[in-house]
């Protein structure tokens, strides 16, 4: 197998493994929609894939039975199979027959994708599932891949499932969007020479979905691309939001009004804020919806330093529906905007630190080794306090509790141009680290990080009242 995949070292690690190794193996892929899950499977397991099926958005149980007996021909053209089969059951046994009539030698491989859609309700799929692994599949010198990007449902129905399928998964792999180091060398592979600053701008409108980076064009800018990719009314992700969500969830809609509600409160929502929000009542059908989009990787669960688990914040985390609702939307379906002047919009500063900041949420493993703490034991966390006792309320958006008695009180600044320490700055630092002292009696050392794009201006504020600076270069190591 010729290493052609960008990044997902753990995950080609274990296909290869898989493939090698001397039992059967089923391996579950789950990551949210257009992040790789069947590029990097088709690419990996390419001469080796002996059956393939890929399920029908939408379609019932006949129709997936059709597409399952139209693969069928495909892969096995000597395999006689005259008519559709009418179960799932059956369908597994026809299955079984035809990859032991290929009298393989070296290991089958059988790639089940998008399986949500293939397992429609009462269609008796997973059954039919279960038989074929615990009845052949076992027993051979085999490679079943199971995908999907219902992450949730995945988790749920096969992994966690207390039936048939329990405990079957080998090897549960996980497939995240790129990191601006991975996206960075996506576009070196595709010959689109673009320097740090223009990645960034790319991946704060489309996050790392290789699907959404597949659009960019060599030659173009950043913002060209986004005009292109975006602005125009035929732009692959000016629509894209509902038939996003319309594809993973099938009561979408209470998921977007979530999506929504969090997008118009940057610094995140509790649930019982989530619930006043939305009007979604307080139920166990809420925890599904906010563990689905957490699964999908729309979402991403914060505790408060100090605080419950009932208060930890829920952060809107996906860049583009982030985008999407704050530009593409409101523009409606045919008007067009040029992108250049998003920056003279009231909302372009708080979307760009906003997104800034989610960018070095994901990028806390690089921060970590930007500050040389990478062997520390560490935790992330945000903070809030209303005013109190004579002192006003402050909010700290990324703290990082370290296990060496000290705390970075990080300041995320995004920037066009190196950053500018002022004594306003300097002042609201000093009034967060005296509020976070009287509220958390903490003895820690509280050290100040500013995390920003280019650089900071070397100045007297910036000499004597900040202790590290972590720059754009060092989120993509």
């Amino acid at each position: 197998m010729e290493n052609i995949v960008i990044g997902r070292t753990t995950q080609k690690q274990e296909l290869t493994e898989a493939l090698n190794s001397a039992k059967p193996e089923m391996i579950a892929l789950v990551g949210r929609r257009r992040v790789g899950k069947t590029y990097l499977v088709s690419e990996m397991y390419a001469e080796y894939i002996d059956f393939e099926i890929t399920g029908l958005q939408y379609g019932n149980k006949r129709e997936q039975l059709e597409n399952f007996t139209l693969r069928m021909s495909r892969h096995f053209p000597n395999y006689e199979l005259q008519t559709m089969p009418k179960s799932w059951l059956k369908a597994f046994d026809h299955l079984i027959s035809a990859l032991e009539s290929l009298e393989k030698k070296t290991k089958m491989v059988v790639f089940l994708d998008e399986l949500p859609w293939l397992a429609t309700r009462k269609s008796g799929f997973l059954t039919g599932l279960s038989y074929f692994w615990n009845s052949w599949a076992v027993k051979q010198n085999i490679v079943v891949v199971i995908c999907g990007s219902a992450a949730s449902w995945m988790i749920k129905k096969v992994i966690n499932d207390r039936g048939g399928l329990h405990n079957r998964v080998t090897r549960l792999l996980h497939l995240y969007p790129f990191t601006l180091a991975e996206t960075e060398a996506y576009c070196r592979a595709r010959k689109i020479k673009l320097n740090r600053y223009q990645i960034l701008q790319l991946y704060m409108v489309m996050g790392g979905i290789p699907m959404y980076l597949d659009q960019i064009k060599a030659g173009q800018s950043a913002i060209q691309n986004i005009q292109n990719i975006c602005f125009a009314p035929t732009g692959y992700l000016r629509n894209e939001f509902e038939r996003l969500f319309a594809s993973l969830f099938s009561d979408h809609q209470k998921h977007i009004a979530i999506i929504r509600a969090l997008a118009d409160k940057r610094k995140g929502l509790t649930r019982q804020e989530i619930i006043k929000a939305t009007k979604l009542t307080n139920s166990g059908k809420l925890s599904d919806i906010l563990y689905e989009l957490e699964t999908s990787g729309f979402i991403t669960i914060y505790g408060g330093y100090g605080k419950k688990v009932k208060e930890s914040l829920y952060r809107l985390t996906d860049a583009y529906a982030l985008f999407y609702l704050t530009f593409l939307e409101p523009l409606g379906k045919n008007n067009q905007l040029d992108f250049t002047q998003l920056s003279d919009l009231p909302a372009w500063k708080t979307w760009s630190g906003y997104t800034f900041e989610n960018i070095c949420l994901v990028h806390i493993a690089q921060i970590r080794n930007a500050l040389s703490i990478a062997g520390i034991t560490s935790s992330i966390a945000s903070y809030i306090a209303r005013p109190k006792d004579g002192l006003p309320g402050t909010q700290i958006d990324l703290l990082i509790d370290r296990s060496d008695q000290s705390v970075n009180i990080c300041e995320v600044k995004f920037s066009v141009e190196d950053y500018v320490v002022t004594k306003k700055d300097i002042d609201n630092i000093q009034t967060k680290k005296q509020v976070f002292r009287y509220h958390t009696k903490t003895k820690k050392q509280l050290f100040t990080t500013i995390i920003t794009t280019m650089g900071v201006v070397e100045n007297s504020h910036k000499i004597n009242s900040i202790d590290q600076v972590v720059t754009l270069d060092d989120l993509f190591e």
